[in-house]
C-alpha cells in the first residue's frame, strides 16, 4: 500500500488548489472560528463533544507563538459564549517548544488556566519521535502545578509507548489521561511498528494497559477491530454508557468526560460508526481541525504518511466507505 500511497500524494499535489480544498472541506471545519461554530452547531444535534485544533504546528520563531495565542484565546471565548461540549488540542511545539522551553512552558500554562476557570480540558497532540518525552514532560509538570485539566496524546506505533503509559501513570495515578492513537508520524522501524497488524496488536495491548492502570482512555481510531476490541474489553471489566468507573484507583467523574473512556474520531471520517457508538450510549468525540494552514497541513499530513491519500481517494470515488 505504501507505494500506492506515494504515488497518489504525487497526484494530489499536482490537483488544483481549489480542487484540493473541495476535498479538504468534509475534513476541515474552514478557515476562522465562526465556519467552525457554525459546523459544531450541527453537529451538536447528533449528540457528539468535540476537541478542537488550529492548524499549525511547529514555528521557526517565537512571535509566530503568539498567533496561536491569541486564536486559542477566541476558540475558548467560542466554546463557552456557545456553552460546547468541547475542549482543545493543542501542539507544543506551535507554543515554542523547540526555541525556548520556558517560554512555551509559560504560553501552555497560561492557556491551561484560562481553560480550567471554564472547566475545559486540554489536551497535548503529539509530534514526531523528537518530542516525545518533552511533550510527556509537559504533563507531569502542569499536574505539579495543579493543573489537571491536561493530558496528551500516545501513538501505539512507538515501541517506547508502553513504557511511557507506565511511568505516566506512576507519576499521575488515576488523573493520567490519554489519547491513544496509531500516529501519523511515520517513523523508522528501530523506534515503531511498521506493519499494520503489528500497530493493531500494540493498539489494542495499550486499550487494555490504560485501562487496567485507572488512567482515562480515549481511543481515536476508525478501524473496527480495534473498536471491537475496546468493547470486548470495556465489558469485561464492568464499564460502559450505563456504569460509573468501577476501577480502583481511578480519578472519578471528570466533567466533560465519559465513565473512564470515549471513542474519538476525525471530522468527516467513518460518522455512521461514530453514530453508532454514540447511540449505544458511548461518549463520542469529534477532532475538528481548522485554520488558514489547511492546504500546508493538508500536504504535509499527506508526506508523513502517504496512505492517507489512499483514503481519500476511496472517499472521493467510493463515499459509501466513508459516510460522513
Amino acid at each position: 500500500m505504501g507505494v500506492l500511497g506515494r504515488f497518489m500524494v504525487g497526484i494530489t499535489k499536482c490537483l488544483p488548489r481549489f480542487f484540493v480544498a473541495g476535498v479538504a472541506r468534509r475534513y476541515v471545519a474552514g478557515k476562522d472560528i465562526s465556519s467552525t461554530v457554525s459546523m459544531m452547531k450541527k453537529l451538536s444535534a447528533e449528540g457528539a463533544c468535540f476537541t478542537i485544533d488550529v492548524l499549525g504546528e511547529e514555528i521557526s520563531n517565537l512571535e509566530e507563538a503568539q498567533f496561536f495565542i491569541d486564536e486559542y484565546d477566541r476558540v475558548l471565548d467560542a466554546i463557552v459564549e456557545n456553552n460546547f461540549d468541547a475542549n482543545l488540542s493543542i501542539k507544543p511545539t506551535a507554543f515554542g517548544l523547540l526555541i525556548d522551553e520556558k517560554k512555551a512552558y509559560g504560553n501552555i500554562e497560561r492557556l491551561l488556566r484560562n481553560a480550567l476557570e471554564h472547566d475545559i480540558f486540554v489536551r497535548l497532540d503529539m509530534e514526531d519521535h523528537r518530542v516525545t518525552q518533552p511533550t510527556i514532560d509537559i504533563v507531569v509538570a502542569m499536574h505539579a502545578k495543579g493543573l489537571h485539566n491536561v493530558g496528551t496524546v500516545l501513538q501505539s506505533r512507538l515501541f517506547r509507548t508502553t513504557a511511557d503509559i507506565d511511568a505516566i501513570c506512576n507519576q499521575l495515578g488515576g488523573a493520567a489521561d490519554f489519547r491513544i492513537c496509531k500516529g501519523v508520524y511515520l517513523e523508522d522501524e528501530s523506534r515503531s511498528h511498521t506493519e499494520y497488524q503489528s500497530i493493531v496488536d500494540a493498539f489494542n495491548q495499550h486499550i487494555d494497559q490504560i485501562l487496567d492502570r485507572g488512567a482515562y482512555a480515549g481511543i481515536a481510531s476508525h478501524d473496527w477491530p480495534i473498536i471491537e476490541h475496546t468493547l470486548a474489553a470495556l465489558e469485561a471489566r464492568g464499564m460502559g454508557p450505563e456504569h460509573t468507573d468501577p476501577r480502583d484507583g481511578c480519578a472519578g467523574k471528570r466533567i466533560g468526560k465519559g465513565p473512564g473512556y470515549e471513542f474519538q474520531m476525525l471530522l468527516g471520517v467513518r460518522g455512521n460508526i461514530r453514530r453508532r457508538l454514540a447511540k449505544a450510549g458511548h461518549r463520542t468525540r469529534i477532532y475538528i481541525p481548522y485554520g488558514e494552514r489547511w492546504y500546508e497541513y493538508s500536504m504535509r499530513r499527506l508526506d508523513e504518511n502517504p496512505d492517507v491519500a489512499i483514503h481519500i481517494t476511496k472517499s472521493i470515488f467510493m463515499p459509501w466507505t466513508n459516510r460522513r
